[in-house]
């Protein structure tokens, strides 16, 4: 039975601001797999390069860390709704751009450059939006899991049926519905958010935030058990090896990617449905080391399908990580809410990265992709238990319902 703890998920949809916001970003993100694997196909089918289309992959990262860094305080220097929708219509122009056949690789690469580095401050003002039209601690971490479970399940259609997509469509008509997505985004989010003075004041700056952020131990906390999923991603980084560890075929990679991103939903559904938010926030501590601890079970070698259902349990149990996010947007004042947004993802995309490399060289360096997730699982348990600890420490520093850290 739902409470009034625990409202159900189509509650928050009832919020047309929300539900403005909602749309305009699930539709984009269903675009943006398609954009992947468009963009892989077409550099490759162009270049017959696998280190060209590695490259031209990496940049769909590399402009976002740079983006992180300076361009999401954007979102508190100017009013949060302009920013989202200039930078929408700034995306769609880049890739309606890429979409036109037979522009040239560096074009697209410039263009790839232009529109993830828009992306920072849009998203950046996304999130900060969120916070400002649920003021209810429940509403507001309810809309988060409606977004993971959003995010999680294109990504899950991308890695269903992107590929087969884009082989019928064609890479052009891909791109070109990508840039619809962001176009149509724009005019939702137009239409269907009010509009909102700027929060922020100019010269407060990144660099502001980060001396907020890390001078506060909850925030600190926080920021520590976001950095956990550099040991949760190492899987992901080396899922070619292991199957081919495990005897299956190369269709097995798709189905080990996918368990994660499926447990994740069903874990925040659980989550969502049957804790509360203060519930979840005690827990935070003990959920972070789960997902870890499973990893370990790789040291016993199981099969594909043990393997499966253990990257499943971690991704629900790693859907914890909504509440992290929730929770340091809540507890971070409004008005640096984009740049201090933007120093959490940016340190995600950093220990992701790294992650997947040491995962990859760990594996390369035993010669076993299995006993590297194990390690890591170890050393991230050996890394999250302080954390966790500190975590008890630090999360009742202040009275119940207080926002300030």
């Amino acid at each position: 039975m739902t409470t009034d703890a625990t409202p159900r998920l189509r509650a928050v949809l009832a919020n047309r601001e929300f539900r403005a916001l909602w749309f305009a970003e699930t539709q984009s993100l269903v675009g943006d797999q398609l954009t992947v694997v468009a963009l892989s196909i077409l550099v490759y089918d162009r270049t017959g390069s696998a280190l060209w289309t590695a490259a031209v992959y990496g940049l769909t990262f590399l402009p976002a860390l740079a983006g992180g860094l300076g361009l999401s305080q954007l979102a508190d220097l100017f009013p949060r709704r302009t920013v989202l929708v200039a930078t929408s219509l700034l995306q769609a122009v880049c890739i309606g751009l890429m979409a036109i056949p037979g522009t040239p690789i560096v074009v697209l690469c410039l263009l790839i450059v232009l529109a993830k580095l828009a992306a920072a401050p849009g998203i950046s003002a996304q999130n900060s939006l969120g916070r400002e039209i649920f003021t209810d601690d429940h509403r507001y971490l309810q809309s988060q899991d409606l977004r993971g479970i959003s995010a999680n399940t294109a990504t899950l259609l991308g890695l269903a049926g992107g590929g087969l997509l884009v082989a019928a469509l064609g890479t052009s008509w891909a791109l070109t519905i990508d840039a619809l997505t962001y176009l149509i985004g724009a005019i939702v989010v137009g239409a269907g958010v009010r509009g909102r003075p700027a929060a922020g004041e100019r010269g407060a700056g990144w660099f502001g935030a980060i001396k907020y952020v890390f001078g506060r131990p909850r925030l600190r906390v926080l920021i520590w058990l976001s950095w956990l999923v550099g040991f949760a991603v190492i899987p992901e980084g080396v899922a070619v090896p292991l199957v081919q560890e495990l005897g299956a075929s190369n269709q097995a990679v798709g189905w080990l990617l996918a368990a994660d991103p499926l447990g994740f939903v069903v874990g925040t559904f659980l989550l969502s449905r049957y804790v509360s938010p203060d519930g979840r926030r005690r827990a935070l501590g003990l959920l972070a080391i789960v997902p870890l601890l499973l990893l370990t079970t790789f040291a016993f070698r199981p099969n594909l399908i043990i393997s499966m259902l253990i990257l499943g349990l971690a991704g629900a149990a790693g859907a914890y990580f909504i509440t992290v996010g929730a929770t340091y947007i809540t507890w971070v004042p409004n008005e640096i809410r984009g740049a201090a947004g933007g120093l959490y993802r940016t340190g995600l995309r950093v220990v992701q990265g790294i992650g997947v490399a040491i995962g990859g060289g760990v594996a390369q360096l035993l010669g076993s992709a299995g006993t590297a997730i194990a390690v890591a699982g170890a050393a991230g348990v050996v890394v999250a238990v302080p954390i966790a600890v500190s975590w008890a420490r630090v999360r009742n520093a202040t009275s119940p319902g207080t926002v300030t850290p």
